[in-house]
């Protein structure tokens, strides 16, 4: 990497960081190009140059969050030595994710803001995408392994990330033990079902 590249990158990395900073305060919608301009030191320019506009500079945001998620889950994964244990494992990270990710709220505002240029719908749509082949990869293991029973994979697989997603949005005022508690509980459900056996 030559100089130019080197500021450049670091440019982009400073740009990320004061506007995380300022997401995380102030939220999505209240955040401006002028505030993020102001707080790293640089020109309307130099974000544009970088992440074309705010939704991009988020999804930048949210694209190094997954990054963080998905490594930090891929040195845990080993742990579990079952598809039914990694399934309990993974909704805890989730919890604890959730609890902990200071850039939880804002994200909440960027994915329910109906105002979206079709590119950044795109890309919500390809890390939807990506949530889900991460489910049927996990369940299909559980299949393959003989742990689940052999079913729609591909439904099965947007069931979890539903059940998941509504988790985080219904544990967002839960204390650590309740959410952890709900997560448990929907990781059984989701296994189990409620239902009793007849007879």
């Amino acid at each position: 990497m030559n100089k130019k590249q080197q500021q450049s990158e670091q440019t982009k990395k400073k740009i990320a960081e004061a506007s995380m900073a300022l997401f995380i305060q102030k939220g999505y919608r209240a955040t401006s190009i002028e505030d993020i301009v102001k707080a790293a030191g640089c020109s309307a320019g130099n974000i544009y140059y970088h992440f074309k506009n705010k939704e991009g500079l988020f999804l930048y945001l949210i694209d190094e969050w997954d990054l963080e998620w998905e490594e930090t889950w891929l040195a845990k994964e080993p742990l579990y030595l079952t598809t039914i244990d990694r399934l309990y494992g993974m909704a805890e990270h989730l919890a604890l994710d959730q609890l902990n990710h200071p850039l939880t709220r804002a994200a909440d505002e960027f994915y329910n803001n109906s105002e979206k240029a079709s590119d950044v719908e795109e890309r919500i749509n390809e890390i939807v995408k990506g949530y889900l082949t991460f489910n049927e990869q996990l369940l299909q293991k559980g299949i393959d392994n003989d742990e689940l029973k052999v079913t729609n994979v591909k439904g099965l697989a947007m069931i979890l990330d539903s059940l998941l997603l509504g988790l985080s949005q219904h544990t967002r005022n839960l204390d650590k033990e309740e959410t952890l508690e709900a997560y448990r509980l929907a990781m059984n459900v989701f296994l189990h079902g409620v239902a009793k056996p007849s007879g």
